[in-house]
């Protein structure tokens, strides 16, 4: 198949197929969290300021990616059974048609995800190392990714403009290009400080113990992982023009909803990393285990001098003869 608009055809069917299995991942994940939110009121443990804004932060993003996904159907509904015949066959109707309205709305609800994306990327890298000044290029990133993407949208809208082609192309590699840019930073501060706290950690309590902040889902959700790698595999054959390109960007806008969905959902089970769950608190390894009759909780908190982490021990005590505080002093 050395024909470029057959295999842009194909491409654009497997990325079709693509998007309706991640958006019923993005759904179960989205009824997930609504599910957790809810029944954390009914039990009294919810209504924090958080879960409503994760709530709304969700429920942006589900909407966002339902006009996205329905856009791409409709589109391909129309190049390949509506209008079967078209003079010239589905690549002449691609041609005439990239600037159809519905088309502008798909490109914009797809710039609005990476800028809700984006923004809690560098939120959680903020989280991990609560330090403010590792996010500052990233922020410059955010900006310029907020005007490109505006611009993007305009100059592929314009009547017989292609997305994939001319001048909307240039300009789309240029925004995609800097949006790629800033989830490489933020992904790969997030790995690093993720793996240079578990091996600290590992050393002082041991795998099992550090794992469930510093474990691998932990380190491919927290830095949005998959979000990023089918970012550049899609800057990338933008970049030379293949016609594989439009298969990349489908799975990369609909990550661009379930990464952050995926954040989202583990903030809400108690597993990912919280501005609480890193604060700073000096140095040091402390362990409080208050002693009772029966199971007894231990509290663990992994110190550094910008992060810490609370961690809910799994462990009961038989004896209540152990002291009721330890102090393990671990610089980092």
């Amino acid at each position: 198949m050395s024909d470029p608009n057959a295999i842009f055809q194909n491409a654009y069917y497997v990325g079709n197929n693509f998007n309706a299995i991640l958006y019923g991942v993005e759904l179960v994940l989205y009824f997930a969290s609504v599910w957790l939110i809810l029944n954390g009121r009914e039990r009294g443990s919810g209504g924090k300021r958080s879960d409503k804004l994760f709530l709304f932060f969700s429920t942006g993003l589900l909407v966002m990616i339902t006009v996205y996904v329905a856009v791409q159907a409709v589109f391909g509904q129309e190049m390949w059974i509506v209008h079967a015949d078209y003079p010239g066959g589905n690549g002449q109707y691609l041609a005439d048609n990239a600037a159809v309205w519905y088309q502008t709305l798909g490109s914009a609800a797809s710039v609005v995800l990476n800028l809700m994306s984006d923004g809690l990327l560098i939120y959680r890298t903020y989280v991990v190392w609560s330090d403010w000044r590792v996010v500052i290029f990233p922020s410059i990133c955010y900006l310029a990714t907020a005007a490109l993407g505006i611009l993007t949208c305009y100059t592929s809208g314009v009547p017989n403009s292609d997305f994939f082609m001319g001048k909307a192309a240039q300009i789309a590699l240029s925004y995609s290009s800097v949006v790629i840019g800033l989830n490489f930073t933020c992904s790969m501060l997030i790995c690093t400080r993720i793996l240079f706290v578990a091996r600290r950690m590992e050393a002082t309590l041991g795998r099992e113990v550090s794992k469930t902040y510093t474990g691998a889902a932990s380190l491919i959700i927290e830095s949005m992982l998959p979000y990023t790698c089918f970012g550049i595999a899609y800057v990338v054959t933008l970049g030379i023009n293949s016609p594989l390109s439009i298969f990349f960007l489908s799975v990369y806008v609909m990550f661009t909803c379930v990464s952050p969905q995926m954040i989202i959902l583990r903030v809400l089970m108690g597993r990912g990393w919280t501005r609480e769950a890193a604060i700073s608190t000096g140095s040091g390894a402390r362990f409080h285990n208050p002693s009772s009759a029966g199971a007894s909780t231990t509290r663990f908190t992994y110190g550094t001098e910008g992060t810490a982490i609370n961690l809910r021990s799994f462990t009961k005590s038989e004896s209540t003869s152990s002291p009721d505080f330890v102090v393990m002093d671990h610089k980092v």
